[in-house]
């Protein structure tokens, strides 16, 4: 017998109160009266931004509002009239290095963490992460309570890449040393339509 399945067995000889598994079927996850302005609440605290566009509200503005200085905006996104880079026209991922903000979709919201699911919707992925800025862009029906109603909503088949981004990169060591941006954007705007 193996030292791992040794320890296993004497664990489970001295145990002397053993419970069943909870029944998973019943777990519904929490829920928001305003999936929406939680959503919103939550994006703040995990260092992104969120906007609600209003009716007639013009999405490229918004996203000039909010980056000015930005030169290099890429989407493939047809609304995005601002983008004077569709990255899907690049053949070499190499040549996006430089771009300022990039505008992407986004599938599914979850009120309960602002996670957004992106899937592979552009040619290269690398946009979701070499981008200075992230901007993603939802119609917010799409927005769920949880992650519990968010899965059953992806469709995974199909897809070579997906991945769900709920604001800015970030990264903290053991001393408390938090680094926004280390590894993908400094900053992300989710756009709810």
């Amino acid at each position: 017998m193996s030292s791992k399945n040794e320890i296993l067995s004497n664990l489970r000889k001295n145990i002397s109160e053993r419970y069943e598994m909870p029944d998973l079927a019943t777990l519904q996850g929490i829920t928001f009266a305003d999936p929406v302005a939680r959503f919103l609440e939550v994006i703040e605290a995990v260092g992104g931004k969120g906007v609600l566009l209003q009716e007639g509200q013009d999405i490229n503005q918004v996203i000039r509002e909010h980056y000015p200085e930005a030169k290099n905006i890429a989407s493939n996104l047809p609304e995005i009239t601002i983008a004077n880079l569709n990255p899907d026209s690049v053949d070499d991922p190499h040549e996006l290095t430089g771009i300022d903000v990039g505008v992407v979709q986004g599938e599914v919201a979850v009120a309960e963490n602002a996670c957004v699911w992106v899937p592979q919707n552009v040619r290269h992925k690398v946009v979701y992460f070499i981008s200075e800025y992230l901007v993603i862009v939802i119609d917010r029906k799409n927005i769920v309570n949880n992650m519990h109603e968010a899965y059953p909503k992806i469709d995974f088949h199909g897809r070579e890449f997906g991945v769900f981004i709920s604001g800015p990169s970030k990264t903290a060591d053991i001393e408390q040393a938090l680094v926004i941006g280390a590894h993908g954007p400094k900053g992300a705007l989710v756009v709810l339509k």
